[in-house]
């Protein structure tokens, strides 16, 4: 088992997400002592696309500009580690009702048409299939799934779409009404996943 693990919180030691994710981990680890890991903070930028990146990366010239090629590496490199991972487990704290740009930056940059995705005649099918995501949810005041949730039915929504219909949330949601509870339901929900 390969896993890529993703945390896209700002707050650093503080983040409750980061702290899930890693519970996670570890957890998914202790059931496959064999497995290994790739990390990625997000946090850290991820480029968010913009007509340069449409030029060189949904276009491919055949003689692309040394800023192209940089370009398309970059996102090459974020797909590669979402094609070779059997799980993926994503931090996504919910900042003003929906995911981070950081994370919808990486979303932007491995969705791609031919590759992660294709249109047919029955409509789009996903390209990334036989995988499983494991999302780590937290939010100070928002409840998971409910109407002003924007950011767990959106993942659920491009993972399916990108061929990942395996989809998990743990969810430490709420926080700011009752820390304890919330952190209770996350915790309960790491040591009832399977391997």
């Amino acid at each position: 088992m390969h896993i890529l693990h993703l945390d896209s919180a700002v707050t650093g030691e503080d983040s409750v997400s980061r702290k899930l994710t890693a519970d996670i981990v570890a957890k998914l680890k202790g059931d496959n002592p064999a497995a290994t890991v790739t990390y990625r903070d997000l946090n850290e930028g991820v480029p968010a696309i913009d007509t340069d990146w449409y030029k060189a990366v949904r276009l491919a010239p055949e003689n692309p500009t040394a800023e192209q090629q940089k370009l398309v590496a970059i996102s090459d490199a974020y797909l590669k580690e979402v094609q070779d991972a059997d799980v993926l487990v994503i931090g996504s704290p919910v900042y003003n009702f929906t995911l981070t740009a950081q994370l919808k930056n990486w979303i932007d940059q491995i969705a791609r048409a031919g590759i992660s995705f294709r249109y047919t005649e029955a409509g789009p099918e996903g390209l990334l299939k036989g995988k499983r995501a494991i999302i780590a949810y937290s939010s100070a005041g928002t409840p998971i799934g409910s109407d002003i949730d924007f950011a767990s039915d959106y993942l659920r929504h491009m993972l399916g779409f990108l061929g990942i219909t395996d989809v998990t949330f743990v969810a430490a949601d709420r926080l700011a009404m009752d820390r304890d509870a919330g952190l209770a339901r996350a915790q309960e929900a790491v040591s009832a996943l399977a391997a």
